[in-house]
């Protein structure tokens, strides 16, 4: 294990903690990484849901929220994270290796989940930053291709190293074992870059009001339509507010598990 962990050797787990390996770490660039860890047999979650990470601090768990952003089927479970140099848990989660151990919380949960939509034709997954992890999950899920005729995934950043898994997206998810048939029919993926040159550069709000988001790739009308489309927002606080304002406006009514509705947030992560 490695000696930066290492301080509180072989985590116990509790009853709402079990204890895993991490499998595999892929750094994006100098504040983004990924990683993958060991996936408990009786894990059960929906892709989008969100569960508790953490490592040890001071004798007790130290705990954060992470988005899984593998999907339902996958063996193993990873996660899209930032790296904050003074972030209690982010300022040694960052320099975790294979074989280290971290607490993994035994109930997912969440909204960012198909439960928690109504009925549509087209599903739009607005996201920026890290806020794309969830929809990672979904756009890997072959449940989602069933459910809509097509799945529009947009991911804004601020520069372009920042779009983690671009080659990817940008491919289609070919190669992926359960979708990339699917996916090669009825998957977009639409990224913007807000600092640096890019064929996109305007945030998501600017593109959906100019028509902009409505490009190669993606079909139907061009405009949400809350009568077809579906909508799911994870990202910063700022998008997430006037985005919401955005679809309140054009009469689409927000969902949730308990009352399915024409689009959903993450409250956890907004508050």
């Amino acid at each position: 294990m490695s000696d930066r962990i290492a301080a509180a050797p072989g985590l116990a787990p509790s009853g709402v903690l079990t204890v895993e390996r991490v499998c595999s770490v892929r750094h994006w660039n100098e504040h983004l990484f990924s990683f993958t860890i060991t996936r408990p047999q009786s894990f059960r979650f929906r892709s989008g849901e969100f569960v508790m990470l953490g490592l040890p601090s001071e004798g007790k768990p130290l705990l954060r929220a992470y988005s899984i952003a593998s999907p339902a089927w996958a063996e193993e479970l990873e996660f899209l994270s930032i790296k904050v140099p003074d972030g209690p848990l982010t300022s040694r989660l960052q320099t975790i290796e294979p074989g280290d151990e971290l607490f993994l919380g035994r109930k997912p949960t969440g909204t960012l989940v198909t439960d928690a939509l109504k009925p549509g034709r087209r599903l739009f997954l607005f996201s920026t930053g890290t806020g794309l992890a969830p929809f990672l999950s979904l756009a890997r899920d072959p449940d989602v291709y069933e459910q809509f005729a097509q799945i529009v995934l947009v991911h804004s950043v601020r520069r372009v190293s920042d779009l983690a898994y671009r080659t990817e997206l940008e491919a289609q998810l070919a190669g992926d074992p359960l979708v990339q048939d699917q996916a090669l029919l009825q998957f977009a993926y639409v990224p913007t870059v807000t600092r640096e040159p890019f064929p996109l550069t305007d945030r998501i709000g600017t593109l959906i009001r100019s028509g902009a988001l409505f490009g190669p790739g993606v079909t139907g009308p061009r405009e949400l339509d809350p009568e077809q489309d579906r909508v799911m927002l994870c990202g910063s606080m700022a998008m997430i507010r006037d985005l919401s304002a955005d679809l309140d406006a054009l009469g689409f009514v927000e969902g949730s598990n308990a009352a399915p509705g024409d689009y959903v947030i993450e409250r956890a992560f907004v508050g």
